[in-house]
């Protein structure tokens, strides 16, 4: 098999060849620090890892809806850590939004959130805009730049991350979006469906979509967050309709997020109308996902993205431990449908052991 193809069995919860592996993305900072500045291409060839390259579309947005979401960006240099801090101001026909985020070497991080009430939601969800189409030319570069080695692959359209749940957390924070659907769940159902309407809208506008995969989620909406009655009531059915305006928009497949708990979550994100689910975060790093469990209650249903205890492995890690922790993860998913990933990004750790994962997934045979 191709690794291409290798990809793509797995995501049809079929059985390729043998174990196909990815990592979850390579963050910046470990690209500059360990690998001399490689891009992605760069670092899976130097790993010789099949890819899997991020990569999205140029989003084009008309003139009218630019003209009321005026932005300003405001950079407020170093605070008494040393982390950068900046800000946006967003001016709308009816009042102002404003954000602000700091960041260091390996991330940034949000600090003051756009929505402090219920004017800004308001203004929010009347201006915000959308896009009105998407020029797909980088896509279509990765994909044949990567050809049938790898696959390309984005994330659904939204406001700060993907997912209806994870938006409306960015939107207000997490811990405000939680009480507010305990004390004022109507006036969240409100907001998650008009958000949902202004996904569906960009979804239809943006037009074919040319990933492999794309991902919707985020990890507000694991059980070590919020409860798994919480999240049939305010995931499930705004997860279902985005699902199947992706599937609508194209062939890719659907991968839905969760980088935290999810084991009281699976037979509830077997019914959104994903593909398969990620990051299958193992206890060692604060999930709880027992692949094994997994693929009893739903693997006939789903494929699995991730699983790989990263800080242990390419950290810490000996050739010993990253090859039982393959072993382990492959015997796991015996019918394939599995793709090996680290669990969540990772800043740190010998290439030389990104090395032997890669080599480990190859000798996983089926």
């Amino acid at each position: 098999m191709t690794g291409k193809e290798r990809f793509l069995t797995a995501l049809s919860n079929q059985k390729p060849d043998r174990l196909p592996c990815q990592v979850h993305s390579w963050m910046e900072y470990y690209l500059k620090t360990y690998l001399k500045g490689m891009d992605q291409y760069q670092a899976y060839e130097y790993v010789d890892m099949d890819p899997v390259i991020y990569v999205g579309p140029v989003y084009q947005f008309d003139r009218a809806d630019e003209k009321n979401w005026v932005v300003k960006y405001t950079d407020y240099g170093k605070n008494k850590d040393g982390y950068d801090v900046f800000g946006y101001e967003y001016t709308t026909p009816d009042g102002v939004l404003r954000e602000r985020y700091e960041r260091n070497q390996y991330t940034g991080w949000n600090t003051e959130r756009i929505v402090k009430d219920k004017k800004d939601m308001e203004l929010f969800l009347k201006y915000y805009p959308l896009p009105s189409g998407a020029d797909w030319t980088p896509v279509r570069e990765a994909k044949k730049r990567v050809g049938d080695k790898g696959i390309v692959r984005g994330c659904n359209y939204n406001y700060g991350q993907p997912g209806i749940w994870q938006c409306f957390t960015c939107l207000i924070d997490t811990e405000p979006a939680i009480f507010a659907a305990i004390d004022e769940p109507e006036w969240v159902h409100d907001v998650l469906r008009r958000l949902t309407e202004k996904n569906l809208k960009s979804i239809e506008r943006i037009g074919e979509f040319e990933w492999d995969i794309i991902e919707n989620g985020g990890g507000a909406a694991s059980s070590t967050v919020i409860s798994p009655a919480m999240h049939r009531e305010f995931c499930l059915p705004y997860d279902q309709k985005i699902h199947a305006a992706l599937k609508a928009a194209g062939p890719q497949k659907v991968v839905y997020h969760l980088c935290g708990g999810l084991m009281p979550l699976l037979e509830t994100v077997a019914q959104n109308g994903a593909d398969a689910l990620e990051t299958m975060t193992p206890p060692s790093m604060g999930g709880d996902c027992d692949m094994a469990e997994a693929t009893r209650r739903v693997g006939k249903k789903l494929a699995f993205i991730g699983g790989l205890d990263q800080n242990a492995g390419f950290e810490k890690g000996t050739k010993r431990n990253i090859e039982e922790q393959v072993a382990r993860l492959h015997a796991a998913c015996p019918d394939g449908g599995y793709i090996c990933s680290p669990s969540d990004h990772f800043f740190f750790g010998s290439p030389e052991n990104v090395k032997m994962f890669a080599e480990a997934c190859k000798a996983a045979k089926y």
